[in-house]
C-alpha cells in the first residue's frame, strides 16, 4: 500500500511541476488557462459556447481546447462561436493532464490567445487532483444534479476558484434548493464565489469571461482553504482502476481562424 501511495504521490508531483511550468510558459506569452470541471451533462458546453460568442463581440482573442473519451461533437458545436477550437480525443482516460496539455498546444495555440478555455472530461473524480497550469478553476453543476453534489465531491468543489451552477432556468421545476447548494458549498470551500447562469436565457453569460480576464489581468483570485493544506489530493487513480497515462491520446483540430 505504502508504494501505491508513493507512486500516486509521484504522479502527481510530477504533474505539478508540470503545470508549474506550463503556467509559467503561458504567462510569460499573456495567455491564462481557465480549467472547466463538471459532470457529463452540466451545461457547461452550452455555457462555454455562449462564453465564447461574448468574447468574440468584445474581440477578446480567446481559444478553447475540449476534451472527451470519444466524438468531436463538442468541439464542433463550440466552433459555431468562430473561435479557434480543438478537441482532444483521450481514448479512456478519464481526466487531462499539465504535460498533455502542453502537448497538444505546442504548434496549435494562436500567438495572440489572452485566454484558454479547456473544457475537461466529464468527470468530477479524476480532473479534480490534476493542475493544469490554470489561472482559475472553475467547477460547475446544474441544478439537476442535487444541492449535495459539493459533499459528494469535495475535491473537485473545494479546489475551485469559482462555481458556477447551470441550467437554472429549470431550477423550479426540479425544486433545486439554492440555499441548500450554497451552504453545501460553503463548507466544502469557504468564501468562494457562486455565479448563477442559463445559457438558454442568457443569465449570468459573461460572468464567466468576466472573472477570466479579470484574473488574467492580475487580480486575485480565492483561496480555496483545501489547496493550503498538505496532500490535499482526494482523489487517488489506483483506487478506482484507472491509467495515469496514455500517450496515444489524440489531439485534432476542429475549427480554426487566423
Amino acid at each position: 500500500m505504502c508504494r501505491v501511495t508513493d507512486l500516486q504521490q509521484a504522479v502527481l508531483a510530477k504533474n505539478d511541476a508540470s503545470a508549474h511550468e506550463l503556467r509559467a510558459h503561458l504567462a510569460a506569452r499573456g495567455t491564462a488557462v481557465v480549467n472547466l470541471l463538471s459532470s457529463p451533462g452540466s451545461g457547461k458546453t452550452a455555457l462555454l459556447e455562449r462564453e465564447l460568442l461574448r468574447a468574440r463581440e468584445r474581440s477578446v482573442p480567446v481559444t478553447a481546447l475540449t476534451a472527451d473519451l470519444a466524438t468531436e461533437n463538442d468541439a464542433a458545436r463550440l466552433a459555431r462561436s468562430g473561435a479557434p477550437v480543438k478537441q482532444v480525443l483521450t481514448d479512456g482516460l478519464c481526466h487531462l493532464e499539465a504535460g498533455m496539455l502542453a502537448g497538444h498546444l505546442d504548434g496549435w495555440l494562436p500567438d495572440d490567445t489572452r485566454l484558454l478555455f479547456v473544457e475537461n472530461v466529464g468527470n468530477l473524480v479524476c480532473p479534480a487532483s490534476y493542475d493544469l497550469g490554470e489561472t482559475l478553476r472553475v467547477t460547475l453543476a446544474s441544478v439537476t444534479e442535487g444541492e449535495d453534489k459539493p459533499l459528494k465531491y469535495p475535491t473537485a468543489f473545494g479546489l475551485a476558484h469559482l462555481v458556477v451552477v447551470t441550467k437554472t432556468d429549470i431550477a423550479e421545476a426540479v425544486e433545486f434548493d439554492e440555499a441548500a447548494f450554497r451552504a453545501n458549498v460553503e463548507q466544502v470551500n469557504p468564501g468562494v464565489e457562486v455565479v448563477l447562469t442559463s445559457a438558454r436565457r442568457g443569465q449570468g453569460v459573461g460572468a464567466l469571461l468576466d472573472r477570466a480576464m479579470a484574473a488574467a489581468d492580475g487580480a486575485p483570485v480565492h483561496s480555496p482553504v483545501m489547496a493550503r493544506q498538505p496532500h490535499h489530493h482526494g482523489h487517488t487513480h489506483a483506487d478506482n482502476g484507472h491509467p495515469h497515462a496514455r500517450p496515444e491520446a489524440t489531439g485534432t483540430m476542429a475549427h480554426t481562424h487566423s
